[in-house]
């Protein structure tokens, strides 16, 4: 057998995110005999002593990939950035593919790739909106030429597409819809984790509200804690307790700790961090609370359904996420009290399992692996 084709992953890093983290399920299941993935990443400290691996870069590395670096993006370095991008494809030209999940400055540097001769360049959208302020419009402004210099533009949702490509997206040919698939079975509720968990963490009998996610903007963590400050209150005076899990790290978590001590709950919110085995705390929850500003098609929400937990999300994640029973959509206008009291109907909820009803929707990973095998292989992605 022949050497594998390669294939380029543009990220912004490594990290425990969910592009990373669907990238990587997916690298996993791939017959790496066939094919291989690389990673392109952007860096701040690049050449530095002090240069840190990502979480996921060792992993890359045993699995046989390559990592590369482009300095971060910062607008005021677009020329040095395209240079950077031009000369990285120059020399590294062999890929077969080249799919770029930073889709904010995809349109610089997937011309670069195809001027280097590389068949196949393509967008994956993955968000369903941008930053507030200025940061937001400049991404706007750079994601306008996109849908016309990729070979494809993939999304993770319609409303991705749209948000990502402009509103002709769902008519061009280039279009493609690629799910968030998950390795669902991994997901499946599990009482002997779940004792394990819940005895670790000291979460004795109380209600435990789980959210996984970065700290930032989209994910609404201000709404999420107004929303668990208030049904703290009321299960105290019931004589009952409650806990909040937030798993994931970023910008907004030292802001998050500020807000959870002025609402005099900080002991019951427990900041966990990044964890690998995100799969065990799914099990400790009671019920997964998602009130995102915007998203793509958020992959956590799909495990929380592979493993049986009912989830209270808003209404501006994407209806696609919806494949079970077990998700409801909420407005952010009701307010924290309605989304509480939303909760605390759902005390009563008895767990069901949902596995097989994320493989039937076509979110498993070892399917999605398959057709993105074929994709790599051929250059055509039906």
């Amino acid at each position: 057998m022949g050497e594998p084709v390669r294939v380029l992953h543009v990220l912004g890093g490594l990290n425990l995110g969910g592009a990373e983290s669907r990238v990587m399920d997916l690298y996993r299941c791939m017959d790496r005999d066939k094919v291989q993935f690389d990673f392109l990443i952007h860096r701040r400290d690049i050449g530095s002593a002090a240069c840190q691996k990502h979480f996921y870069e060792e992993e890359v590395e045993a699995l046989g990939g390559k990592v590369y670096a482009l300095p971060k993006f910062m607008v005021y370095n677009y020329a040095a950035y395209r240079r950077a991008a031009r000369d990285f494809f120059q020399v590294h030209h062999e890929f077969a593919v080249v799919q770029g999940h930073m889709t904010s400055t995809a349109a610089i540097y997937l011309p670069q790739a195809k001027k280097a001769g590389i068949p196949v360049v393509c967008a994956h959208a993955r968000s369903a909106g941008v930053d507030k302020g200025i940061k937001g419009i400049i991404t706007k402004l750079l994601r306008l030429p996109l849908l016309k210099k990729a070979d494809y533009c993939l999304a993770c949702s319609k409303e991705a597409g749209e948000a990502v490509f402009g509103s002709k997206w769902s008519g061009s040919p280039k279009a493609r819809l690629v799910p968030n698939a998950i390795n669902a079975q991994r997901f499946r509720f599990n009482a002997a984790v779940r004792e394990k968990m819940r005895a670790e963490l000291s979460l004795g009998d109380s209600f435990v509200i789980g959210h996984v996610g970065r700290f930032h903007y989209s994910k609404n963590h201000e709404f999420l804690l107004e929303i668990f400050g208030r049904l703290h209150q009321n299960l105290e005076k019931e004589g009952k307790t409650c806990k909040l899990l937030l798993l994931g790290e970023g910008e907004g978590m030292a802001a998050a700790k500020a807000q959870a001590a002025a609402l005099g709950v900080e002991k019951d919110v427990l900041f966990l961090g990044n964890h690998k085995d995100v799969e065990a705390y799914y099990q400790a929850f009671d019920l997964f609370l998602f009130p995102s500003r915007f998203e793509g098609l958020p992959g956590t929400v799909v495990e929380a359904q592979a493993a049986g937990l009912r989830c209270i999300i808003s209404d501006r994640i994407t209806t696609e996420v919806g494949i079970s029973d077990l998700v409801s959509f909420h407005s952010l206008e009701d307010g924290a009290d309605q989304w509480a009291g939303e909760v605390e109907r759902s005390l009563v909820y008895v767990r069901r399992d949902r596995c097989e009803a994320v493989k039937e929707a076509g979110f498993d990973v070892q399917e999605q692996a398959r057709r993105l095998e074929r994709f790599y292989l051929t250059g055509t992605l039906e």
